[in-house]
């Protein structure tokens, strides 16, 4: 077990143990996202320069009055074993092996917009026929996708998006 897999590990038995685990595994992938979205969070996260007190700080404003007590302590405790820019691929883990737990698979969902709870339950339902298995959906809203979708359940990737089209229409006039 790697050392991401070992602390999601250890999470996911802390926030289960509490009886929030769903929170906190939620507020965490939020998070994580976040930090992948932005270079210069992640660096700031990353940098030995920057002071613990520095980034302690910088953690607490994202998370203020949007996460739990528990959450935050995971993150500062995080943090301080030089993993604030493995907070995203920890958040991606703990979500897997939870979903896991429950026997399903973790499907993320990326759009450009946010959308509706009747539009995720149909595109989980839909996953869930194309893959064989049942998925438990994350979503993540990526303005770069322009529109539409990119699904991702496992190593398989679904890219319906506006931008991949774009981007293929791109590569066919270049190639004249």
């Amino acid at each position: 077990m790697d050392r991401v897999s070992g602390y999601a590990a250890g999470i996911l038995e802390i926030a289960r143990a509490e009886g929030v685990l769903e929170r906190v595994e939620s507020e965490l992938y939020e998070l994580g996202r976040q930090i992948e979205g932005s270079p210069e969070l992640r660096s700031a996260l990353t940098d030995p320069q920057i002071p613990f007190d520095r980034k302690r700080a910088i953690v607490s404003d994202l998370l203020e009055g949007r996460a739990s007590p528990l959450t935050a302590s995971l993150v500062e405790f995080l943090i301080g074993r030089d993993l604030g820019g493995d907070l995203g691929e920890l958040a991606t883990e703990l979500a897997r092996q939870s979903a896991a737990a429950r026997n399903r698979q973790l499907a993320e969902i990326r759009s450009a917009i946010p959308l509706d709870p009747q539009t995720v339950d149909r595109l989980a339902a839909a996953l869930s026929r194309a893959t064989g298995t049942q998925v438990e959906v994350r979503t993540v809203v990526d303005p770069s996708i322009v529109g539409g979708i990119v699904a991702r359940v496992g190593d398989t990737v679904i890219d319906g998006s506006v931008a991949s089209k774009l981007e293929s229409l791109r590569n066919v006039l270049l190639a004249r």
